[in-house]
């Protein structure tokens, strides 16, 4: 087996030294990329399949894990931008198991599994903290699902109920979030956050509940609307001057051309938060009345003693609205009175705060490129598209000036500059890895020429040599030996078989030193 061994590392060096340089180089090369191929596929095949051992998991609680992982040497990744733990499939059950006997994940919170140990000697004001505690740690969890937050802290302050008293202290909370690196949350989120908070407490109203996020910024106060705060309403006035301006700038660039006009708009927005109430009596003039009552009197004629009058309204008699003196008079009383159906309708109306509260839009036109364009009916597009109300104390601008384009015409030459020069630098490329082909297509052809070249003139010399050693062969052969000469020719028959296998073998590992040789041997023959 050794000798074997031996024998073919022996072949395969005498082989690769008869190479030629380049021949060399693609071996070395050919060899170098088959061991790495076959190293690469050998980490591919053992390298284990991993499955999720924890999702979700806050920075704490990865860290924990992680570090109980690295201390028992078991395989880890982490995914999902350090939330999720993976380590090998087979792995993950024992691991689990072991990972809850370390008390891990522990949680930023418990939940209300502070809840569990309460018995019969709890006080009352453990109890309150428990459940107050129980609820923040819910309420934490429940927002850390929303996409884009990595970790939330809830604060509830909850008064005691006064008996006796009529106002109590309204239910607060506080909530701070910290997103993930490069996220935000919208006005959306934080109403979505208020509203879960509001809605989890009893007696929590969502304008008593503050959210802030990580960077100090707030983005709901109590006694205000989520999102409609600090720079939530900033964003929204920008939003809106941002909708009017695309509108009209769209408009005008139909009209007068792209790049020939230019609108901006300043808007005023009302966050106030209003609500008025309004009653309408009305009732049906031909409708049956619910209920009259009709009352007639009549007195004709003179009081005992010649004293005439009439009977008032408190029932006794007035002399002096009577009748005549000589004892002649009348008295006449009518009086009807209905009770009619009266209708009512009430109207409750509160504004959304955010309303258009003034506009001030300023449009200028180029005069050199819109020359055909009037001032006149640009203000009425402009009017009618955006809405202005004199009423609301709006304002519209128009003007006709020449634009300055040299930063156009700057940008324009430097942008032409530029695919100027990458279409050069494409064209380099492009001519560059043409010389590069050519060139290595020309060595290639030259290395073929030349090794079929030193392969032919191999063959020539070979064929050369078995030919003279033949011819001499033959002409020995003519000869008639003797018996003694026999044998000797024998023993130099095999002399020489062996010696013309060495010099085969010869010329298979040195073909060039043999051919060299041989010519000198042929020069200095005559």
């Amino acid at each position: 087996m050794k000798q074997n061994v031996t024998r073919f590392l022996q072949r395969a060096q005498q082989g690769f030294a008869a190479f030629t340089t380049g021949q060399k180089v693609v071996a070395v090369i050919g060899t170098v990329a088959v061991l790495l191929g076959g190293f690469m596929v050998f980490q591919w095949a053992a390298r284990p399949s991993m499955a999720p051992l924890y999702h979700d998991l806050s920075t704490t609680d990865a860290s924990a894990v992680v570090e109980q992982l690295e201390a028992q040497g078991t395989p880890y990744e982490l995914a999902g931008d350090g939330t999720t733990v993976m380590v090998p499939r087979d792995l993950v059950r024992a691991t689990r198991i072991d990972m809850s006997g370390e008390g891990l994940p522990s949680g930023s919170d418990g939940g209300y599994s502070l809840l569990d140990d309460q018995g019969l000697t709890t006080s009352d004001f453990k109890e309150r903290t428990d459940y107050k505690r129980a609820m923040e740690g819910e309420l934490s969890a429940t927002i850390e699902s929303i996409d884009g937050v990595e970790t939330a802290v809830v604060h509830l302050a909850i008064p005691e109920k006064e008996v006796f008293e009529e106002e109590q202290v309204p239910t607060t909370a506080s909530v701070l979030v910290d997103t993930r690196s490069g996220s935000t949350l919208d006005p959306g989120q934080v109403q979505a956050v208020v509203n879960l908070v509001a809605s989890s407490i009893d007696g929590l109203e969502p304008e008593q509940v503050t959210v802030a996020d990580a960077t100090g910024k707030v983005l709901s106060t109590p006694g205000g609307a989520a999102g409609t705060d600090g720079t939530a309403r900033a964003q929204m006035v920008a939003d809106v001057q941002e909708e009017y301006r695309a509108r009209l700038q769209s408009m005008l660039d139909r009209v007068v051309g792209p790049g020939n006009s230019t609108v901006q708009v300043s808007a005023e927005l009302d966050f106030d938060k209003a609500v008025s109430e309004t009653v309408e009596y009305d009732a049906e003039a031909e409708a049956l009345p619910l209920s009259s009552s009709e009352t007639d009197e009549t007195y004709d004629g003179a009081a005992a003693g010649g004293v005439t009058g009439v009977v008032g309204p408190d029932g006794q008699m007035d002399p002096a609205a009577g009748g005549a003196a000589d004892g002649s008079g009348s008295y006449r009383k009518s009086e009807t009175t209905r009770d009619n159906a009266v209708g009512s309708r009430s109207e409750r109306r509160e504004s959304t705060p955010g309303a258009i509260e003034k506009l001030s839009i300023g449009v200028v036109v180029d005069s050199m490129s819109a020359q055909q364009a009037n001032e006149t009916d640009i203000r009425e597009l402009v009017m009618g598209t955006a809405g202005i109300s004199r009423q609301r104390g709006d304002s519209l601008a128009v003007a006709s000036l020449p634009f300055d384009r040299s930063a156009e015409e700057a940008a324009a030459a430097a942008l032409a500059e530029e695919k100027a020069a990458e279409a050069a630098a494409s064209r380099n490329r492009l001519i560059r890895n043409a010389v590069i082909g050519l060139l290595v297509i020309g060595a290639l052809v030259f290395l073929a020429f030349r090794s079929r070249r030193r392969a032919r003139r191999r063959e020539e010399e070979t064929t050369y040599i078995v030919e003279q050693l033949r011819e001499r062969r033959q002409a020995q052969a003519a000869l008639e030996p003797s018996p003694a000469l026999l044998a000797l020719e024998e023993s130099e028959a095999s002399r020489a078989d062996d010696l013309r296998d060495e010099l085969t073998d010869l010329i298979e590992r040195q073909p060039d030193d043999v051919a060299a040789l041989l010519r000198g041997w042929l020069t200095e023959r005559p």
